[in-house]
């Protein structure tokens, strides 16, 4: 199949174009790495190498521009590459790429995801859902949660702005449940709500 033109479409991007037609979107790096020009001559084989090639480097674009965008997961990653029509392949492939040049990282991310949330005020429980949520191992769960900082005065602050009456046992009931719901253990609000009447009964 002959190339009949070569035409650069963006910095490092090119659309090149067969004789019946076909268009294939590629970049300068595998333009020049299959040495690519118009008028070249390519057998069966090395249009395929040739397709090949452009392919898994648009997806290696597309996901350096994901990145770009937010922090992921491998995971997450691969999941969105794979959801905007990347062949797997070649999502596993891009993925294992940018891990290889230290783009990616969960261990960093599961720090940053655990920081995050622990921030906002949500408990180990909430925390741990995330992180599987997002694809991260459980190995690295144990380090990444050992970066959460005590909470102690979150609970404290939670509790003191919704529950006005320590012996109203359905204000207490809610306030418990809500921070159940927000990842934390019971052992953790039983403690922070015995902080709360003290306080109440020093003040």
């Amino acid at each position: 199949m002959l190339v009949s033109s070569l035409h650069q479409t963006s910095p490092g991007r090119f659309l090149v174009t067969l004789e019946d037609g076909t268009e294939i979107r590629s970049t300068l790096a595998v333009v020049t790495d299959q040495r690519i020009y118009t008028g070249r001559e390519l057998d069966e084989e090395a249009l395929a190498a040739f397709r090949a090639a452009s392919s898994l480097e648009r997806t290696k674009n597309r996901a350096a521009e994901l990145l770009s965008l937010r922090p992921m997961s491998c995971k997450e990653l691969y999941d969105k590459l794979v959801q905007k029509g990347e062949p797997e392949q070649n999502a596993a492939a891009a993925v294992a790429w940018l891990l290889e040049n230290r783009f990616l990282d969960d261990r960093n991310y599961a720090g940053m995801v655990v920081r995050h949330y622990a921030a906002k005020g949500y408990g180990p429980g909430r925390i741990r859902q995330e992180l599987q949520r997002r694809g991260i191992d459980r190995e690295l769960w144990a380090d990444a949660l050992g970066e959460m900082p005590e909470a102690d005065d979150k609970l404290d602050k939670f509790i003191a702005a919704r529950l006005k009456d320590p012996s109203d046992r359905d204000q207490v009931r809610k306030v418990s449940a809500a921070l159940f719901r927000r990842g934390f253990g019971w052992d953790e609000i039983k403690s922070a709500l015995r902080r709360f009447e003290a306080d109440m009964e020093d003040s």
